[in-house]
């Protein structure tokens, strides 16, 4: 048997289909939003390699220094013989914990890019003979079904994303991860934490212009996919924080009174001087209150770990 194997749980179409629903709706409703998921066309995922390494942007640096600097105590705590990536992307920051996790026997990355899946498990592969690489194209929040491979499981979900979902959303999201898991199994997540307003609107909000790019790319992307006429222009990025929520949100905002056409919706949509788009919601966590949500979702907080400035977390939860 091949140690690498890609397997499709999403209908060829599935997207297309969701993109279509998602700009319905959200373009139909008050106030306009629409899921950041919709960002990350081959441009969109460019843009975000290039924020992830800029000064203002903080979280990638913050967590991967923890994976550096703790992966082997993540390793001895859970004793893992299968990683489970969800939104793996490219697998970069998990190799340092494929790395540590000396008894792994399986990694199972789990994205709906296939190019991605099929470049990052060809590479493991290629780095690690004798790991099984078993890729699942597959929308983690709309349910999983993981294939045989031994436990102990670890279930790892990085890079702050779970923060791009709504509470309910969430809480959706961790009692479905909690359904995957056995007795002995984790769930390694990543939270970015509540910090000052500035430091964050700045890593929404860099100087170079980057993420501004980056918010805009959803328009070409509708523009592409369901022949709009966004002109990304007439849209002013927006990042802002909310204090009540603990939430940063990302908002495009339209310089002028504007009709948008979305011919494959035979939808117009029209924008008053100054309406805001919302285009993401990036929640940030403190630890009592990840405790609650992982608690409320049947999992137990075994370990939490941040880095030097405590501005990010990883923490390790367990069956309960």
């Amino acid at each position: 048997m091949s140690p690498f194997r890609l397997t499709r749980t999403l209908p060829e179409d599935a997207t297309d289909a969701a993109l279509r629903a998602d700009v319905l709706a959200g373009l139909s409703s008050t106030p306009k939003s629409l899921p950041p998921k919709w960002f990350y066309d081959a441009r969109g995922s460019e843009l975000f390699e290039e924020i992830t390494g800029l000064p203002e942007y903080y979280p990638t640096r913050a967590e991967r220094e923890i994976l550096v600097d703790r992966a082997g105590e993540i390793a001895a705590a859970t004793g893992a013989r299968t990683l489970v990536e969800l939104g793996s992307g490219s697998s970069e920051k998990t190799r340092h914990l494929l790395d540590a996790l000396t008894g792994l026997d399986a990694y199972v990355p789990v994205d709906v890019s296939e190019s991605a899946l099929t470049r990052a498990g060809q590479a493991i592969v290629a780095e690690r003979p004798g790991l099984r690489v078993h890729a699942l194209i597959a929308d983690f929040t709309a349910g999983l079904t993981l294939p045989d491979t031994p436990g102990p499981r670890l279930v790892a979900f990085l890079g702050g994303t779970i923060g791009n979902l709504l509470p309910a959303e969430r809480a959706a999201f961790l009692a479905s991860v909690r359904a995957l898991l056995a007795p002995g199994d984790g769930l390694l997540l990543g939270t970015d934490l509540v910090k000052d307003e500035r430091v964050l609107v700045r890593a929404y909000d860099d100087a170079a212009g980057v993420t501004a790019a980056f918010d805009k790319n959803v328009l070409a992307v509708i523009n592409r996919e369901l022949g709009a006429d966004f002109v990304p222009a007439a849209f002013d990025h927006v990042a802002v924080w909310d204090p009540q929520r603990e939430w940063i949100e990302m908002r495009l905002r339209s310089r002028t009174a504007q009709t948008v056409k979305v011919q494959a919706l035979d939808l117009a949509v029209d924008f008053a001087a100054g309406e805001e788009l919302r285009t993401e919601v990036s929640a940030k966590f403190r630890r009592e209150g990840v405790r609650e949500e992982l608690s409320a979702a049947g999992l137990d907080l075994a370990h939490w770990w941040t880095d030097g400035e405590e501005r990010f977390a990883l923490s390790l939860s367990r069956v309960r």
